[in-house]
């Protein structure tokens, strides 16, 4: 197998490959049909790439997370593929704060233990752990996301329990810090482990936090007392690598980008989360070709370290220059597309949902509406899924790229209304092995992912013959004033 390492400055920011400006074809040249397309995205090519990786997983510990040779197998078999298939790869590094969780205790005063886990870059108790008394925040519909849930509590040393749920773990955990807490317990909303939980950045990290279960948080809440927390924590410095590859053919001026993740939590092999992402957008990557009959580019990227609080996409985001990033016309991001209760989740480019973080940047409601509409042409009514910052799509709309994609859902609980629209149960999650040994092929639903790769391919056929229309996304000058304002 052919080893990739990180190459010098080039598909990472903008390449220029000599493709045509837009609108500027041939006469005679056929452009690729969408509706088409999307059928050359197959099930069954899709779930062939999601067996290579689960092998890669059992011949590596059962994980493909960063900073193993699962994931550096799973990077091998993607930049190979597409080497394979004509397309400039590059690999390159980048640089992140790795964790290890040491030792992971929660005991009461009485002696009972209680499952904990750290959260990834919690700052370490000590050898000897932290004991202090339990404060609990009263649940509400923004649960320790704001300084006011602190009202009329003391905190300050104290052990805080709050449940998930609304704002990222790391927005608790600061204003548990602010609050003076001593360290912080996120409850989950179900009765299992929190587990693949990340505060995001080790730069914010100022007291211990770690995640339990819904019913250790209720024992816990009810009964006060002392606890004492250990969790002995290391971060270090290391690195990992993307893989970044774009078509040949169309304008470098107006790239179409199309990413996944393709690291797992360490706990599992990660086919859903996700290997489905991935898989297909390299069959999209496949099927399209390295020099295809398109106005505008396409760059796919496969990021590492998204699990640890989206690093490889944040670090890209992050190296381009001004003018690289007005060049990205859009991003799709592709995160767990066959999730076996599955929903089927467009992200809320325009919040008509009126939940959540708010609307995405100028084009992501014509985003929205391409896949909206393209699902719905399948006999499947999508609905929307808030942009909650929890996937790779984060990094760019924060600098005013449009943004979209569909999602089978993670660890929320399928409704009774989902269940009648779609099928499954209702009051189960909609990925039950969600960051855990059991994310394996045998857990993916074929339909789901059947519908969403195809889904994949239709966006970027769509967006790679024109970015402009009802559901396009602003060019030229509009571009440049959409991303001013």
């Amino acid at each position: 197998m052919r080893l990739h390492h990180a190459l010098a400055i080039g598909i990472a920011g903008v390449l220029v490959l000599g493709g045509c400006s837009a609108g500027a074809r041939p006469a005679d040249t056929a452009l690729i049909e969408p509706q088409a397309f999307s059928g050359t995205v197959t099930v069954d090519a899709v779930m062939g790439h999601l067996d290579q990786f689960g092998k890669i997983a059992a011949a590596n510990g059962n994980t493909r997370s960063t900073e193993t040779p699962g994931y550096d197998a799973s990077v091998d078999y993607v930049a190979n593929l597409l080497e394979d298939n004509g397309f400039d790869v590059e690999t390159p590094e980048f640089a992140f704060s790795s964790f290890d969780p040491g030792t992971e205790l929660l005991t009461s005063s009485d002696g009972v233990d209680f499952p904990v886990r750290a959260l990834t870059y919690s700052t370490s108790t000590g050898p000897d752990g932290i004991t202090a008394r339990v404060v609990s925040v009263p649940a509400d519909e923004t649960p320790g996301c704001e300084a006011s849930d602190y009202d009329g509590l003391d905190a300050a040393g104290a052990i805080v329990l709050v449940t998930r749920g609304v704002c990222q773990f790391g927005a608790k955990q600061t204003i548990a810090a602010d609050q003076g807490a001593a360290a912080l317990l996120v409850v989950n909303n179900e009765d299992a482990m929190l587990g693949g939980g990340t505060l995001g950045d080790p730069d914010i990290a100022r007291i211990p936090t770690g995640g339990i279960s819904l019913s250790s948080g209720q024992q816990l809440a009810s009964e006060g007392g002392d606890v004492t927390l250990r969790l002995d924590t290391v971060t270090t410095t290391t690195r990992s690598r993307n893989v970044i590859a774009q078509t040949k053919t169309g304008s470098s001026s107006d790239v179409v980008m199309v990413g996944a993740h393709l690291d797992s939590v360490p706990e599992g092999p990660g086919i859903n989360d996700n290997g489905s992402g991935s898989a297909a957008i390299l069959e999209t990557a496949l099927q399209l070709g390295s020099s295809p009959d398109i106005t505008n580019a396409v760059r796919f990227a496969f990021w590492g370290a998204e699990e640890l609080g989206l690093v490889g996409s944040t670090e890209y985001v992050a190296g381009l220059s001004p003018e690289e990033q007005a060049a990205i016309a859009l991003y799709l991001n592709f995160d767990m597309l066959g999730s076996p209760n599955p929903g089927y989740l467009v992200y809320d480019g325009d919040n008509s949902d009126g939940l959540g973080e708010g609307p995405g940047p100028e084009g992501s409601a014509g985003i929205e509406r391409t896949f909206v509409d393209y699902l719905g042409g399948r006999g499947i009514p999508a609905e929307g899924t808030d942009f909650d910052g929890r996937s790779d799509y984060g990094p760019f709309i924060e600098i005013g790229i449009p943004a979209g994609g569909v999602f089978s859902g993670a660890e929320e609980l399928k409704t009774v209304e989902q269940a009648l629209k779609w099928g499954g149960e209702p009051g189960v999650s909609f990925d039950p092995n969600y960051h855990t040994a059991l994310d394996n092929l045998d857990n993916i639903d074929r339909d789901a992912l059947a519908a969403n790769s195809a889904a994949v391919a239709f966006a970027v056929a769509t967006y790679a013959q024109d970015i402009g229309g009802l559901n396009g996304v602003p060019v030229g000058e509009a571009r440049t004033l959409a991303r001013t304002r």
